[in-house]
């Protein structure tokens, strides 16, 4: 195969008319110059330049040969300009997966508005609470609560500052009461998520002074944490959801914080890869608006359930 550097120093030589002057443009010795000429006339099986002592000339087979070379050279050097300037912008397709609850509720409006910025992307969503196979699934980047269990994916925090909530309807808690302490919890109805056959009912809090955890129970389960909100909404039961989830409703006074001065799991935020090769210029851009977005939540959350027991 024919080296790309061996082409510039035969071009250079053939406009030169010498082999050491294109040897001292591309800054290399006179020695691997002549390396480099004799390497590319075996693998053509032909001799391109005619050397003597004081001059060089073009052989018939050098001047059919360099309108190629010039040719693949200037192809060469106009990929390069397309793959520069398709940096600059930002275009393609964009492939990423994110929590129901998440993804409909915050990532939806603010892809619009992303897409908006920058129309030549083409985004594919996929959404769903399972953890997206991310050497598999056609998705580069996913989403995703919690830290990863696997170690071999690439992590980097978008909202490490996020927390779960206890929160219900106002309406719910003045036909049942409001707990007052966490025991009260068990005379609730309690709406509970299930990934998998797993039900996630056990749920943990910190009182100031030690950690408390407890098993709840209730009438309704689902495997879409986006459901779970909805049922809290209806005001069926109390949820244990991520801030960011339920921020908007809280602040809008459609559901209330229980319990306030609990403090309650970690749920950071995290966008996952399988390489750092897949963080192109759209999914950097992306993380920037995702950090600042939800920089913006995390900000309005009571800084009493943050603060360090």
């Amino acid at each position: 195969m024919l080296r790309f550097d061996d082409l510039q120093l035969f071009v250079r030589a053939a406009d030169l008319g010498s082999l050491s002057a294109a040897a001292r443009v591309m800054d290399m010795s006179a020695a691997v110059a002549s390396a480099a000429l004799k390497r590319i006339e075996q693998q053509l099986g032909a001799r391109l330049l005619a050397r003597s002592t004081r001059s060089l000339r073009l052989t018939a087979e050098g001047e059919g040969f360099l309108e190629y070379a010039r040719a693949a050279l200037s192809n060469l050097d106009e990929g390069r300009r397309l793959l520069a300037s398709g940096q600059d912008q930002v275009s393609g397709v964009l492939q990423l997966s994110a929590p129901s609850d998440f993804g409909r509720n915050l990532l939806l409006p603010w892809l619009d508005e992303f897409q908006r910025e920058h129309p030549k992307l083409t985004v594919r969503l996929l959404l769903g609470d399972r953890i997206a196979d991310l050497f598999r699934q056609p998705v580069d980047i996913a989403l995703r609560y919690g830290e990863p269990e696997d170690s071999s994916l690439i992590a980097l925090p978008i909202a490490a500052q996020n927390f779960r909530v206890l929160c219900a309807a106002p309406d719910y808690l003045v036909r049942h009461g409001e707990p007052r302490h966490l025991e009260q919890l068990a005379q609730h109805n309690c709406l509970l998520y299930m990934l998998g056959s797993r039900v996630h009912d056990h749920w943990s809090f910190h009182d100031s002074k030690r950690e408390v955890s407890l098993t709840v129970t209730g009438d309704r389960f689902s495997d879409d944490a986006d459901v779970v909100r909805r049922w809290a909404l209806a005001g069926v039961g109390i949820a244990y959801k991520s801030w960011l989830d339920v921020s908007a409703d809280v602040l809008a006074g459609r559901l209330r914080l229980i319990l306030p001065e609990l403090r309650c799991e970690r749920a950071p935020l995290n966008l996952l890869c399988a390489h750092r090769a897949q963080l192109s210029k759209p999914i950097n851009l992306l993380r920037e608006m995702l950090v600042s977005r939800c920089a913006k939540l995390t900000a309005q959350f009571p800084e009493r359930l943050i603060s360090t027991p």
